[in-house]
């Protein structure tokens, strides 16, 4: 059971790079380090907890903040 969660996260993981819209991204991208996160914790391996940690903290925190406005991407 334990290696299905991370292959699991391998693929969700990759679909992010299928996302067009930088929200959609974010959201698949902290999903996948979720999952990474159940499998470290499953493993006991603090360092992939610890950064899965991170990842999703970060993810999450800015699909969901305002986008900037007036923002310049050149």
């Amino acid at each position: 059971m334990l290696n299905w969660i991370g292959w699991l996260a391998t693929a969700v993981f990759s679909t992010s790079y299928f996302c067009r819209r930088p929200r959609m991204l974010k959201a698949v991208q902290a999903a996948a380090a979720l999952l990474w996160l159940w499998y470290g914790v499953l493993m006991h391996a603090l360092p992939v907890i610890v950064a899965n940690s991170i990842v999703a903290v970060l993810a999450i925190g800015s699909a969901w903040a305002p986008e900037a406005q007036g923002r310049s991407d050149s």
